[in-house]
């Protein structure tokens, strides 16, 4: 009887360790995930800024084209 309580107790012990693994392991891949999310957005922000500098520094040339012309 004691052997049978022991067993259903270490049953019940190992199933709450796979579930606080499978919680942790989870929770790591979040983590990941959001960093490429992060080092994503950056890519695309450093890009458009960029852009953003470079279209400004042509409408400049334009402008003074215009003005010489």
């Amino acid at each position: 009887m004691q052997d049978q309580r022991i067993e259903k107790v270490m049953a019940v012990a190992i199933n709450i360790i796979k579930v606080l693994a499978i919680i942790y392991l989870g929770t790591v891949e979040v983590f990941k995930i959001g960093q490429s999310f992060r080092k994503i957005l950056s890519t695309k922000s450093n890009s458009q800024k960029w852009a953003s500098k470079t279209y400004s520094i042509l409408k400049i040339r334009q402008a003074k084209e215009k003005l010489a012309a």
